[in-house]
């Protein structure tokens, strides 16, 4: 009787480990979609520059910041992330990727061998992403440099360094919903860039114990995860800056207190500097129409 238990509650055991895994395992896009797509990279270069690449994966000493040789360390509560090189270079770069493997990178947090990203990489904005933008990055990513500086591992320990249970977080939190306002096409555009290409809720946004986005709290600032200070929260009650003021500091850093743009800001003000100036207004109209966080 013992063993007849035995063995039956062993292969219920299986039959929930084997549905878990099922449930939990990467997504992946279609592969006729991406195979019926011809990227350009000149609207690439935009993405490239909306979706803040350049401030993880650019080398330090490359004034283009466009030699994508990794290294940037983020810091977290689950350990040190440390983003990879990207480059074209085939050996420790991405440089033997498909667009499907890339898409499925982006769009799903997924890795060429069919294993989950750590969600430090910002997979849950970028899922938001058009395939023809995810095309269009991907033509431009060819036309770069190639680096042979090889890739760090991350500092991350037990149970955190576990890559099957990214698939539970993802069943709690991973989705491609948007969050805020898109009320005229312009605050529609601003959304795009602010949620999906520009990630900007990765750092603004409280995160749950769980590293969740708490998005009752929607851009309502957050701890800095380095220890140092908060990052500000862009609703209405913690920024009474105008439209106009908003999109020339995403130009030019300067804020209308005669202050300057620090830290990692500094980098995404240097991405936005290269868009053309409706987008940067776009997500200014965006920002200003934000409700009041719970």
């Amino acid at each position: 009787m013992l063993k007849r238990f035995f063995y039956a509650a062993l292969i219920v055991a299986v039959v929930c480990a084997a549905a878990a895994l099922w449930l939990t395992r990467p997504g992946k896009v279609d592969p006729a979609e991406f195979a019926a797509l011809s990227g350009d990279a000149e609207a690439g270069e935009d993405v490239y520059w909306a979706a803040g690449c350049a401030s993880c994966h650019a080398d330090k000493s490359d004034e283009t910041r466009t030699l994508l040789s990794g290294g940037y360390h983020i810091v977290s509560d689950f350990g040190t992330f440390i983003s990879p090189n990207v480059s074209t270079d085939p050996d420790h770069g991405i440089g033997t990727w498909t667009l499907e493997q890339f898409a499925n990178a982006m769009l799903h947090g997924r890795t060429p061998s069919g294993a989950h990203y750590f969600p430090a990489f910002p997979f849950g904005s970028y899922t938001r992403m058009e395939p023809q933008d995810v095309a269009d990055l991907w033509a431009f990513l060819q036309t770069l440099p190639p680096s042979d500086v090889p890739s760090e591992p991350h500092d991350v320990g037990f149970p955190f360094n576990v890559r099957l249970a990214v698939g539970g977080w993802k069943l709690l939190f991973f989705n491609d919903d948007w969050v805020g306002p898109a009320e005229t096409d312009q605050m529609a555009r601003g959304r795009y860039l602010v949620e999906a290409m520009g990630h900007c809720a990765e750092c603004h946004t409280p995160r749950n114990a769980l590293g969740g986005l708490d998005t009752a709290r929607w851009m309502a600032g957050a701890p800095n995860p380095s220890g140092q200070g908060k990052i500000p929260g862009l609703t209405p009650a913690q920024l009474n800056w105008s439209e106009a003021d908003i999109a020339y500091y995403l130009e030019t850093g300067f804020t209308p207190d005669f202050d300057s743009a620090g830290g990692g800001m500094a980098s995404v003000v240097q991405n936005l500097s290269h868009l053309p100036a409706e987008d940067r207004e776009a997500i200014a109209a965006y920002i200003k129409a934000l409700p009041a966080a719970e």
